[in-house]
């Protein structure tokens, strides 16, 4: 074969790899409403950075005549290529080449190229579509699947790992993107569960859609196993660049920054009225968040999960920067089961990756009741206090109005190695609300009352006098457990002060192997 027939025989397997199962197959996932596996890496990536990996490989399996059936590229794109210029590595799943099932071969492609993320420093982004394990290949492609997921637990903390679900994934599929960073859903086109409806069906006698079972809203709103909501392939891949935008490409580095337009002394008087007089009133704290944050621009994580709690990324003085608040508008912002596992999961992530911790806090404690108690609350709330405590990036925390009993501790307190503590003078910082504890200090006193009309008078005079000595900020400033009672409208400045104080920062945890976190 000369030179000319070697480059024809190169560009012949290379459209053939190119053209995945063929254009019928492609046209169907266009009719869906999905892109192929090309399309979305072309979308995702830097215009014409994307480089190919393993692009000629076949699969290896003889039974059930396989050998008849192959394509180059065995159903997965690999490769890598840039967003907004910084290096990343990404993987396709191509479901019009047998419904993108994995194979020996196609694991092997994506074991390499996550090594070499980790051997460089570079995130790993999934693009899942997929039917599951190739079936015909028997305990290889579960080999595979277990090959693959040794990698994301050793990168895990290492360099950001990012799944897409932009189609089915099901089976043992499912814990790939279950060990990652960030898992996000395609609405109406994407789904993930361990067993499919018509196994629930036969096993259990239960009826469900795979919608209701594992679609995206179910997994962003009742599970909390996605993260971020989608409403097409185009929107879930430029969700995938922006959350790139707030972290570092490794464990090693500092999060980008991005020049800022907004001036890092703004003063913000609408938050002086921002928390309502009555303390048992809701506001809603993305508002502060909003007004103290560079261009107002927040990117919520987990925006459908445990609302009672507010996760996200946003910048201060064009520095990247995770937010813990709790929500007063929703539950008051009492903590519970879920609300302490999406905040100790982000904050474990925001100190994996060097991303300085704020907190706005405003909890008046855990959620009380029996389906808490029986369900663990006291095991999982420990997990967001394990989260903070162990947490060595810069921690500045900001109570707005409730910082009661045991959930005062765990949100980012002085007294688990938060940096900077400031509050507001509408912060209540007592062991628990003025009328619980007045009840209970002062319950012989009320009870000797003739009349419940005097008891009721003498109540509220000794809630007024619990709030004077006990329910304000003073109290604990005088202890240092607050570094400064600030006026609200001067939060931004003050936080970008501590910040820069704090770039420098250098904290360590004892030596050892890991931790023993609550799980």
């Amino acid at each position: 074969m000369d030179l000319a027939q070697k480059l024809e025989e190169l560009k012949r397997r290379d459209h053939a790899a190119e053209s995945g199962g063929g254009p019928e197959r492609r046209e169907r996932q266009h009719k869906e409403g999905k892109m192929s596996a090309r399309e979305r890496i072309e979308f995702l990536l830097d215009e014409g950075t994307f480089e190919e990996t393993d692009k000629l490989i076949t699969h290896h399996c003889t039974d059930f005549g396989m050998d008849k059936q192959k394509y180059y590229g065995d159903g997965f794109v690999t490769g890598y290529g840039r967003i907004e210029g910084r290096l990343v590595f990404v993987f396709a799943q191509d479901f019009t080449v047998f419904g993108g099932s994995l194979s020996q071969a196609n694991a092997g492609k994506i074991v390499k190229i996550m090594d070499m993320a980790a051997k460089v420093g570079a995130p790993v982004i999934g693009l899942n579509d997929s039917g599951g394990a190739r079936i015909q290949e028997g305990v290889a492609s579960l080999a595979g699947y277990a090959d693959i997921f040794l990698r994301n637990t050793l990168s895990s903390g290492v360099i950001p790992q990012i799944s897409a679900i932009m189609g089915p994934c099901a089976g043992g599929a499912v814990y790939s993107p279950a060990i990652t960073d960030f898992i996000l859903m395609v609405d109406k086109t994407s789904y993930m569960f361990i067993t499919g409806p018509d196994v629930i069906k036969t096993v259990t006698h239960e009826e469900v859609t795979k919608e209701d079972l594992g679609g995206a809203m179910t997994h962003n709103q009742k599970s909390g196993v996605a993260h971020f909501l989608a409403h097409d392939d185009a929107e879930c891949l430029s969700m995938v660049r922006e959350l790139l935008s707030f972290v570092p490409s490794n464990n090693m580095e500092d999060p980008p920054r991005r020049e800022c337009t907004d001036p890092m002394d703004r003063r913000q008087d609408a938050l002086d009225s921002m928390v309502p007089a009555e303390s048992n009133k809701p506001y809603d704290i993305k508002d502060v968040i909003r007004a103290v944050i560079d261009d107002g621009y927040f990117f919520e994580v987990h925006e459908h999960f445990a609302t009672n709690i507010v996760v996200g990324f946003a910048r201060l003085n064009g520095r990247s920067v995770g937010i813990v608040a709790n929500q007063p508008a929703m539950l008051a912002g009492v903590l519970d089961i879920n609300s302490s596992i999406k905040g100790a999961r982000f904050v474990r992530f925001c100190d994996a990756f060097n991303i300085p911790l704020i907190t706005f806090e405003d909890v008046p404690g855990f959620l009380p009741g029996v389906q808490q108690e029986h369900g663990g609350i006291i095991m999982h709330g420990a997990k967001l206090l394990f989260a903070f405590a162990e947490a060595t990036v810069p921690k500045i925390t900001v109570i707005t109005r409730k910082a009661y009993g045991g959930a005062y501790c765990v949100m980012a307190s002085k007294h688990i190695r938060a940096d900077v503590n400031y509050a507001w003078p509408t912060a209540e910082i007592a062991v628990m609300g003025p009328e619980g504890a007045v009840d209970i200090v002062y319950k012989r006193e009320l009870d000797k009352t003739h009349s419940s009309e005097e008891r009721t008078k003498k109540r509220a005079e000794k809630i007024e006098e619990f709030k004077d000595r006990f329910a304000n900020p003073y109290v604990a400033a005088e202890k240092g457990f607050i570094d400064a009672v600030i006026q609200p409208r001067d939060t931004r400045p003050k936080i970008i002060q501590a910040l820069e104080m704090l770039e420098t920062k250098r904290d360590k945890n004892p030596p050892k192997k890991h931790g023993n976190i609550p799980l």
